[in-house]
């Protein structure tokens, strides 16, 4: 293995790329790249090369995301909650809801590779080029699992 600071100088700008395609926010990107390398410095004995090191470094840069995204929307619903908005349908809100948490039940009841595909195209909306990278498949591959989640959810909808 190089000396971490060779892989922090190699990496550093495609694992921003990449987190800042998960949120579309620079600061946030810029966090949650820092804390990325954070962990896999702490963690790089761990890395046992069964995949590319970029690979691993977005696998971090994912979670680390989706962890910060959490607590965001955690603290977000506490406010929420202290501040109804008394103007908006409540029909509306409770179907929306409703639909939204069934959506969310039955992506997770997808298999792999269909709900990290999926996930990945839809809430870090990245391209299948990447997606495709990420799994060290073609973007075909990555198009055509997509596909197939996409279906099965809109199947299990109706």
């Amino acid at each position: 293995m190089t000396d971490f600071g060779e892989i922090y100088t190699e990496y550093f700008s495609d694992v921003y790329k990449y987190a800042l395609t998960l949120c579309r926010n620079k600061d946030i990107a810029e966090e949650v790249t820092q804390e990325t390398f954070f962990k896999a410095l702490r963690k790089i004995e761990q890395f046992n090369g069964n995949c590319k090191l970029y690979v691993w470094l977005c696998q971090i840069a994912k979670n680390t995301y989706f962890s910060l995204y959490q607590r965001q929307k955690r603290r977000t619903a506490v406010t929420c909650e202290d501040y109804p908005d008394t103007a908006s349908n409540l029909e509306i809100d409770f179907l929306d809801k409703e639909t939204t948490s069934r959506l969310h039940v039955l992506l997770h009841s997808l298999a792999e590779p269909y709900k990290e595909v999926f996930t990945l195209r839809v809430f870090g909306e990245l391209p299948f080029s990447q997606i495709g990278a990420l799994f060290e498949k073609t973007d075909s591959w990555a198009r055509l699992v997509f596909y197939r989640a996409k279906i099965r959810l809109r199947e299990e909808m109706q």
